[in-house]
């Protein structure tokens, strides 16, 4: 897992492993430490493994890591994991990137309207300044969240390394 993931602008860094284990293999050997004396809590359904900070240290910003196993071959996988926050916080922020989004086409074609038949209407004009403002705002703040979380990031990193080596030696 590479350190440079904090330097992406990506809201949600993602990392990529090639194990030389089938995935069968590798997900009956994270199975087996389901119910490891762990503060980390882990779901597995399928090929996907949820790996998520603890309750009482849970806040807004808390990340989840969601890793997929991929099968390559039958005796090699790929780990696919992704460092984000929870859905429901994504969901909502998702939302609203959608509803300002919907909001500047609805007000630039207002505008496009207004100045078609010769009217000066200034509240399309001042939206399709502020709409933009906002989108940034809304990036900032998922920014701040990531940085806010940065630590635990860190935490469930650490974690993931020493699960996937202590499979790797079984």
């Amino acid at each position: 897992m590479d350190d440079k993931l904090y330097n992406q602008i990506f809201l949600k860094p993602r990392f990529q492993l090639e194990y030389e284990i089938s995935s069968q293999v590798l997900l009956e050997e994270i199975k087996k430490h389901l119910n490891d004396v762990s503060k980390y809590k882990m779901k597995v359904v399928d090929n996907h493994v949820v790996i998520d900070v603890p309750e009482k240290e849970s806040h807004l910003w808390s990340p989840q890591l969601h890793i997929e196993i991929e099968e390559v071959s039958e005796t090699s996988s790929n780990i696919k994991g992704l460092f984000g926050p929870k859905p429901q916080v994504w969901t909502f922020f998702m939302f609203l990137h959608f509803l300002v989004g919907t909001a500047f086409v609805i007000f630039a074609i207002i505008a496009y309207s207004n100045w078609s038949l010769k009217k000066i209407t200034m509240l399309p004009i001042v939206m399709l300044v502020v709409l933009p403002i906002v989108w940034v705002a809304l990036y900032l703040v998922g920014s701040l969240g990531k940085s806010t979380g940065k630590k635990q990031m860190d935490e469930l990193k650490e974690y993931t390394k020493q699960l996937l080596q202590t499979i790797k030696k079984s």
